[in-house]
């Protein structure tokens, strides 16, 4: 599984479902858990959060929110979804304290911009509740993970976050590449 290049993908595309508002909502509710490259992205993003605030995920969102409206108004951009795989990889260098968090910002941007490819050409109202279940979700998700994570901060040592971060540069860059090479 970890070799097949990770997609953007959200529950519309799993049960062909019309783009009403409602399943617009349950999509975009569902996004996070169909996509692994974003799941891993935002469970990692609380190992960073340890040390931060919950205002900083919280803005973290606001920006893939409005990498989300860039992917509106400007889709496709060649390489996008190679930079999202690509984005684990900073991630776990952000993790294992070699580069700065504040590249999560543009990493979070990206993954918002890619979010928004599944709805292109859909009415207003399904893309807006689209984008409400996504920031929903992203939010519950990472306040219980990060909630969690808090609690059990002792388990998550050195060591055991080096692993984590490890298996995040080798499923970002196998991705990446198995992108690359299609």
């Amino acid at each position: 599984m970890a070799a097949l290049p990770a997609q953007a993908h959200h529950l519309m595309d799993l049960g062909a479902m019309a783009p009403t508002p409602l399943n617009g909502l349950l999509s975009g509710l569902a996004h996070p858990v169909v996509g692994p490259d974003h799941l891993l992205f935002l469970l990692s993003l609380t190992l960073v959060a340890l040390r931060r605030p919950l205002t900083w995920v919280i803005t973290l969102l606001g920006v893939g929110l409005l990498g989300s409206a860039a992917g509106l108004l400007w889709p496709a951009a060649p390489g996008a979804e190679v930079l999202v795989s690509l984005s684990l990889v900073v991630e776990a260098l952000v993790i294992l304290e070699r580069l700065p968090a504040a590249l999560l910002v543009p990493s979070m941007a990206l993954h918002g911009y890619v979010l928004s490819a599944p709805v292109l050409g859909w009415s207003t109202m399904p893309v807006a509740t689209y984008l409400m279940g996504l920031l929903v979700s992203q939010l519950v998700l990472l306040v219980m993970t990060q909630t969690l994570i808090k609690r059990a901060a002792t388990v998550l040592q050195p060591p055991l976050r080096r692993l984590i971060a490890l298996a995040l540069i080798g499923l970002g860059g196998a991705w990446a590449l198995a992108q690359v090479m299609a």
